[in-house]
């Protein structure tokens, strides 16, 4: 064999190994992408699986906060409709009562109930009078002078209750101040 025959024999081998390493390649190229695929098609599946878990437990979750609200709306008025029940009574025998002393303990009575159906809750109310004024718990409507030098800077007055529902206060009271 010539030398030029060698060389077109050998570019012929070379050109069928390039070929079937070209053909090997292929399939596993593929492969690689139908792979790839794959793996993004079940990465997707995965996070649409836990978006709607996500979306059912954000449902559930928000439900239940609202039947936790209504329920404790519910217990509240339960607590109350007695209590309306009383002064629906004590209303009715105001007009044919005769006796003012009978009226004014009926009512304190109903007042008694109610603030002890409050207190049950968890309401109590602040008592703040010839305390020391505190701006965090009290508003101050205004400063007067102090009728004695011990009253100085604190309550002497309460103009509006203030109360606290189990420890945290829901209406500061509104107090007048010696200075």
């Amino acid at each position: 064999m010539s030398n030029k025959e060698d060389k077109v024999v050998q570019e012929e081998e070379v050109k069928e190994v390039t070929d079937k390493k070209d053909a090997a390649d292929a399939p596993i190229e593929e492969k690689k992408e139908l792979t790839a695929e794959e793996k993004l098609q079940v990465s997707e599946d995965k996070f649409l699986r836990l978006f709607s878990e996500f979306e059912n437990f954000r449902r559930r979750t928000q439900k239940e906060k609202t039947d936790l609200i209504i329920g404790a709306s519910v217990d509240s008025y339960k607590v109350l409709l007695p209590i309306l029940d009383d002064f629906d009574r004590a209303k009715d025998n105001i007009d044919n009562a005769t006796d003012i002393e009978s009226l004014k303990e009926g009512i304190n009575l109903i007042l008694d109930k109610f603030t002890k159906s409050l207190a049950s809750r968890g309401l109590e109310v602040m008592e703040i009078k010839e305390k020391e004024f505190n701006a965090d718990e009290h508003e101050a409507i205004t400063n007067i002078p102090a009728p004695t030098e011990d009253l100085k800077g604190k309550v002497i007055d309460v103009v509006e209750k203030g109360y606290k529902l189990n420890g945290k206060v829901i209406r500061f009271p509104k107090v007048v101040v010696g200075a």
